[in-house]
């Protein structure tokens, strides 16, 4: 079965910094192409921009043609809302109607979502200067809705953040603008990705 993936965020999604083979989609794809043989994984497709918000995320669905059905659906989204210090209450709105599409683009199969928390680039040499407590209290904040929304909607919730603050004080793990994730970083969020999607792939293939 040709299995279709896609993958709706921001900055993170796309691999800003890094090569495009080394974002976190396309790692994910590769490390299910060389575990299940048996099973063919088109390329990501990606709907993602750096700096987007959940609306700005949203907007942009409404102007793309997609297929009819995707196999695959990711969402990593609202690290630009908290750091243009939007109210969470329109995040969870903004979220949970875009999780509600993404569950749309599986072909209404709850269990085909995955979602990723957000990221704490509060931990990032970027943010040299600023609150870094208040950061990390806003970005929990933000991906306990998250998480709460996705759970209660039936999808998958990955937590990619508690590691990704463990990682805080090795350099590699940060690409060269001090901000983003290095690919050594999206390979560990492809990792905690693939190894979810893989206890789907029987129904995947269904």
């Amino acid at each position: 079965m040709n299995l279709s993936f896609l993958a709706l965020g921001d900055s993170y999604t796309i691999g800003e910094q890094v090569p495009l083979h080394e974002s976190f989609p396309y790692q994910t794809i590769q490390i299910l192409r060389n575990r299940f043989s048996n099973h063919s994984f088109q390329a990501p497709e990606i709907i993602a921009k750096t700096g987007w918000t959940t609306d700005e995320l949203a907007a942009q669905i409404s102007r793309t043609f997609f297929l009819k059905k995707y196999e695959i659906v990711t969402l990593l989204i609202g690290v630009n809302n908290q750091y243009r210090g939007r109210d969470i209450s329109n995040y969870k709105e903004e979220f949970e109607n875009l999780l509600q599409q993404a569950i749309n683009f599986s072909g209404g199969n709850n269990s085909h979502v995955f979602v990723l928390s957000i990221p704490d680039w509060g931990v990032t040499p970027f943010a040299e200067g600023r609150d870094r407590d208040l950061i990390a209290i806003d970005i929990d904040q933000y991906n306990k809705a998250c998480e709460q929304i996705t759970l209660s909607n039936g999808c998958h919730f990955i937590n990619i953040t508690k590691d990704q603050r463990s990682d805080k004080n090795d350099v590699s793990f940060v690409a060269d603008d001090k901000l983003h994730p290095s690919g050594k970083e999206y390979s560990k969020w492809a990792n905690q990705l693939a190894a979810s999607i893989a206890n789907q792939l029987k129904e995947l293939s269904s």
